[in-house]
């Protein structure tokens, strides 16, 4: 499946739509595969985009020349990025081989508009503290995860009290990429700073309750499995939002974990605080881990199940941005006494 993008997919205008039966099979698919959010609105606003490129003729009568002459419009017109063209296929390969069960043998060997390399965005120790230096409150403590623990933004965001494991120093992270569960390592300076949320989180809870409140998200089945599990204090976000809001569907008077915006708005600033050059991302805190412990001799396969990193090809890329020159190597003009 094509990466999905951080940044919000916008809902097409709108108009003319799908037909009810199939918008209906949709919904029911994406449930049954157990897809993000995220995933659902991208998928479904591709799907569109291509009907709407075709005036609304019915997918089934289309197929090669419909579909390639999309993805070519997407390219070509459109300007758009690899990564945006393989997730508008991903969706179309779901439209027809997980909707409408059409086989459409050329998919499989269309070429995917491959990703340009380039090498991540890394800060020295001096930078990361500058930047963390700038922060403050909440959003400085989440930073401060995504650095120690080499965590991604939203695995960061998506942390409950129950993945908190203070003894052992360890974080839980559920379903990240790939939806695979791993381990990461609980810095031993944040645990002080971590119970304290987790105090304020208890606190909050409890007023939650009285208020008639109290509810939050939960994966899957599990709110059929234990109805009473989204209430519960282990479930709950371990950086809450500030506001609660009314789930249409169960009336439930839920909170949210606080927005992943926040957290991007916020290190944005602070590097321009802080007068870097370099573009820093909430990501650059995880390509940084990841460096600095190489720099200290940590094996590489350690740090590729600490960033729950599939391939160890993935990881090597963090070999070229060591703080030695391209491929580790010292330049002979510094064996020169030059003066």
């Amino acid at each position: 499946m094509a990466a999905l993008h951080n940044d919000a997919v916008p809902e097409p205008a709108e108009g003319a739509d799908w037909g009810p039966d199939l918008r209906r099979l949709f919904e029911s698919r994406m449930a049954l595969k157990r897809r993000s959010p995220r995933t659902v609105k991208a998928y479904r606003y591709w799907i569109r985009r291509f009907l709407v490129y075709h005036a609304w003729r019915d997918p089934r009568g289309m197929g090669e020349v419909e579909v390639t002459a999309f993805l070519s419009h997407l390219a070509i017109q459109r300007r758009v990025a690899p990564s945006t063209q393989n997730q508008a296929l991903a969706a179309l390969l779901f439209l027809y081989g997980d909707l409408l069960a059409t086989k459409l043998p050329w998919l499989d060997e269309l070429v995917r508009a491959k990703r340009p390399k380039h090498l991540p965005t890394v800060l020295n120790r001096e930078q990361v503290r500058a930047v963390l230096s700038e922060m403050s409150g909440t959003p400085q403590l989440m930073a401060r995860l995504l650095y120690g623990a080499g965590l991604r933004l939203l695995e960061c965001a998506r942390l409950r009290l129950k993945d908190i494991d203070l003894e052992k120093h360890t974080l839980l992270i559920h379903e990240g990429k790939g939806r695979k569960d791993r381990p990461a390592v609980l810095p031993a300076s944040l645990a002080a700073p971590i119970q304290e949320q987790l105090l304020r989180v208890r606190l909050q809870h409890a007023q939650d309750l009285e208020a008639g409140a109290g509810w939050v998200e939960l994966p899957h089945a599990l709110a059929r499995k234990s109805p009473r599990a989204g209430r519960s204090l282990s479930w709950q976000w371990l950086f809450p939002a500030t506001r609660t809001y009314l789930h249409s569907p169960t009336g439930e008077r839920r909170r949210h974990h606080l927005h992943e915006t926040v957290l991007q708005r916020a290190v944005r600033d602070a590097a321009a605080k802080a007068q870097l050059t370099k573009r820093v991302t909430t990501h650059t805190f995880r390509h940084s881990f990841a460096t600095h412990l190489l720099e200290r001799g940590t094996d590489i396969r350690t740090i590729q199940e600490l960033l729950g990193h599939a391939s160890i090809t993935t990881t090597m890329i963090y070999t070229h941005v060591l703080n030695r020159g391209p491929q580790g190597i010292t330049s002979p003009l510094d064996d020169l006494d030059l003066g």
